[in-house]
């Protein structure tokens, strides 16, 4: 679907469209969000992301450097400065887009805020995909069931994000009502989890 947003900065105003489906990064569906991951596996069972091992002992940071699938997103934190934070005790729960969910955005979008004069506005997107505290996604969905139908979160960045159950699949909605999908769930961290998306969560202006 086509979505419209505008990020606000300090020097500049971007208006775009992006579009995400739910569709996984290789054309299948997402991942059932039942299907998750524990915190406690041998080595011989530990999950990939982007062809690289997620160790449960290493931190958000350490395991993101690694994932091929990433690199935008690691970039992106290092620009804003948030390496330390997301090395800290946490514990937090990450939704991780993809290259392919930065691919989705606007052509220059990315690079734009990348640049010093916008980490403002870098921050706060990035701060948006992060909810304190170890959310798995059974924890997630028994929040679903408790809220009817709907979770809500409050993200470090002090929005708000909806979850909600597409069939099988978990999907999350922005302030915006742009959804994301939920491709890969409960890559356990030594401070949180990460759950990979393939969107990116834009808060509200």
């Amino acid at each position: 679907m086509n979505r419209t947003f505008m990020i606000a900065t300090g020097y500049a105003t971007l208006l775009a469209t992006a579009a995400c489906t739910s569709m996984g990064e290789d054309g299948s569906m997402s991942r059932p969000a039942s299907t998750a991951a524990s915190s406690n596996m041998s080595s011989a069972n530990v999950p990939t992301v982007g062809g690289a091992p997620m160790y449960p002992n290493k931190t958000i940071v350490e395991n993101a450097m690694n994932s091929k699938d990433h690199t935008t997103l690691v970039a992106a934190v290092k620009a804003a400065g948030l390496v330390d934070t997301l090395s800290g005790p946490g514990p937090f729960t990450v939704f991780a887009p993809t290259n392919n969910a930065f691919g989705r955005l606007p052509p220059g979008t990315v690079d734009t805020l990348m640049q010093p004069a916008n980490k403002a506005a870098l921050t706060k997107v990035l701060t948006y995909h992060v909810v304190p505290g170890t959310k798995t996604a059974e924890q997630i969905m028994a929040d679903i069931r408790a809220g009817s139908g709907t979770a809500t979160y409050t993200s470090v960045q002090g929005g708000q994000i909806r979850a909600q159950m597409e069939g099988q699949n978990l999907i999350l909605t922005d302030a915006n009502g742009n959804k994301s999908y939920v491709t890969q769930a409960d890559v356990m961290q030594s401070n949180g989890v990460i759950h990979v998306v393939n969107g990116v969560l834009l808060p509200a202006n």
